[in-house]
């Protein structure tokens, strides 16, 4: 397994855009249907924006409707957290990068087989393999 990448506020502060640590610190939410890989159809992996882990490859990509990029599987369950989220009055599950604790999205039961699982992800908080000009440090 990945080491764990432990870092202050005020270290994400200085290597993220003020919108990236909006979502990926402050567990934020990029308005729908506003993410550059929302209606993406490029093919390969999108990794973590703060660290670089693979996350989710385009083969699980799917159109959700939702606004926001959707898979039905993460790469491996061990890339990512799945911890309870009880904000707004809402039970959810929140999904973040298992490596550096990178807040993702949120992930519900209503995709499609096999798995039935819909990780809504913002695009904020993934860098597609092909596009690591704005990412973050490792």
């Amino acid at each position: 397994m990945t080491n764990k990448i432990i870092k202050s506020s005020e270290e994400w502060k200085k290597e993220l855009t003020s919108e990236q640590f909006e979502i990926c610190i402050n567990h934020g939410t990029e308005p729908p249907f506003s993410g550059k890989y929302n209606q993406s159809k490029l093919e390969g992996i999108f990794k973590c924006i703060c660290c670089g882990e693979e996350l989710f490859s385009s083969d699980a990509k799917f159109d959700s409707g939702s606004g926001w990029p959707s898979f039905w599987k993460p790469i491996s369950d061990e890339k990512i957290e799945c911890i309870s989220d009880s904000s707004y009055g809402m039970l959810r599950t929140e999904v973040n990068c298992n490596r550096c604790g990178s807040h993702l999205g949120h992930v519900f039961d209503d995709g499609p087989k096999p798995t039935n699982s819909r990780f809504c992800i913002n695009s904020i908080s993934l860098i597609h393999e092909n596009d690591e000009s704005n990412m973050g440090n490792e």
